[in-house]
């Protein structure tokens, strides 16, 4: 099975979020991308459907949008 993929962007709205997904599922079974440090990987999230973070990828390429932190058109800049 591969792993979700978790994007934040690190506001506090992501933070707990990241939280909570890893108490769900696990930190093995989730990929946590910083995409506020990161910048390389906004592309990334933008071909996998994300459109604000915090949003959870799932291994079946589903995007679950968790709240509201920032757009991705935000982090760009």
């Amino acid at each position: 099975m591969s792993k979700s993929i978790f994007y934040h962007a690190g506001c506090s709205v992501c933070v707990s979020a990241e939280q909570e997904i890893v108490n769900l599922i696990g930190i093995e079974n989730v990929e946590i991308i910083h995409i506020g440090e990161n910048k390389s990987k906004i592309l990334e999230a933008e071909e996998a459907g994300v459109k604000s973070v915090p949003a959870l990828v799932t291994p079946t390429n589903n995007v679950l949008h968790i709240n509201f932190g920032a757009s991705i058109e935000d982090l760009k800049s």
